[in-house]
This record gives C-alpha cells, sequence and structure tokens, in this order.
C-alpha cells in the first residue's frame, strides 16, 4: 500500500547535492577517524543543506518550486571548501565545515529565505551555518585526524528534496549558472 495517498505533508529542505565521487571520498576519511560516538550519515546521504522546510503541505510544493526557480542564482557554479571538522554540541551531530563561507553561498540562501518568506513554513529563522553532517547523536570531542579535511563540493545545481524513511530523493533542480 501506498503511504503517500495518506500523507499530506512531505518534509522537505534545500540542498546542494554531492558528487558520488565526493561522497566516496568523505566517506573513506571519516572511516579514518574511527569513530566510537555517534549514527554515521550514510554516504548517499551527504549533501550540504541551504534551508530546512520541514513539514509542507503537498498542495504547497508547486508554489515552492516556483518561488525557488525566481532566486537569483550565483551566475556560475558554486565552490563550497569543507576544511573544518567540528562538534555541535547542542544538535549532537560531528559535521565538515567551511573555514570561511563564500559570499556566492551566503547570498543564495539569502535570496532563497526571501522567496519563501510568504510561506510562513519557519517560526524563528535559524542562522545559516554551512554544514555536511557526518554522523548524528555524536557525544564525543573532535576526533583527530591524520590527515586535515580538505574536500570541495562543486555544485552545479540545488535541489530541493523529501526526506523519506531515512532517504532522500530529488523532487526538482535549478542550474546555479546560467
Amino acid at each position: 500500500m501506498n503511504d503517500d495517498i495518506h500523507e499530506p505533508f512531505k518534509r522537505l529542505f534545500f540542498a546542494l547535492d554531492c558528487a558520488p565521487a565526493l561522497r566516496k571520498a568523505i566517506g573513506q576519511w571519516r572511516s579514518a577517524l574511527q569513530l566510537r560516538s555517534g549514527r554515521p550519515v550514510p554516504v548517499e546521504n551527504f549533501h550540504l543543506t541551504l534551508k530546512f522546510l520541514g513539514a509542507v503541505e503537498i498542495a504547497q510544493i508547486a508554489d515552492i518550486c516556483s518561488a525557488a526557480a525566481s532566486v537569483r542564482t550565483p551566475g556560475e557554479r558554486l565552490t563550497v571548501e569543507l576544511d573544518r571538522l567540528d562538534v555541535w554540541r547542542r544538535a549532537g551531530v560531528l559535521v565538515l565545515a567551511p573555514e570561511q563561507a563564500s559570499p556566492a553561498l551566503l547570498r543564495l540562501v539569502y535570496d532563497l529565505e526571501q522567496a519563501l518568506l510568504p510561506f510562513g513554513l519557519e517560526d524563528a529563522p535559524r542562522e545559516f551555518r554551512p554544514h555536511l553532517t557526518l554522523a548524528r547523536d555524536y557525544r564525543a570531542p573532535v576526533p583527530e585526524s591524520a590527515t586535515p579535511p580538505e574536500f570541495f563540493l562543486r555544485a552545479e545545481r540545488f535541489t530541493l528534496f523529501e526526506s523519506h524513511k531515512g532517504r532522500y530523493r530529488p523532487l526538482a533542480q535549478w542550474p546555479l549558472s546560467g
């Protein structure tokens, strides 16, 4: 039986997707950390969230996609350097983050947030902190790494994903250039 028929909401988020080769490289690097805490995020779920929407009525999705299509994009692909390993204690996550977020990335997120304001999807807007989650329920110090992280997420597009039973399905995409 199909659950979607009875499900008037979908859990959605906008993100920059990771190329398969980058996912694999980050996954291998994470393995070398020999984590003793937390639940590793499946490699196929690696992404960089731009905006978390939460539960959205299915009826709103087409309008949200129209709003996203109106967002002014950087005009070129985005490169995000993931060069810092960090633990976010309150969230209980181990993350890879950029030491410095690029102005183009911050602008894209700001423009996306502005485009989505009319939908009232968020009670309290959160400060955008770009990151890629490596592990959840992480309750240990920042692990030592033999090789410092130096990964480049190169995005040609941004994507609206649905989170469904631990898997992320792309629903729509928009190019960052052209």
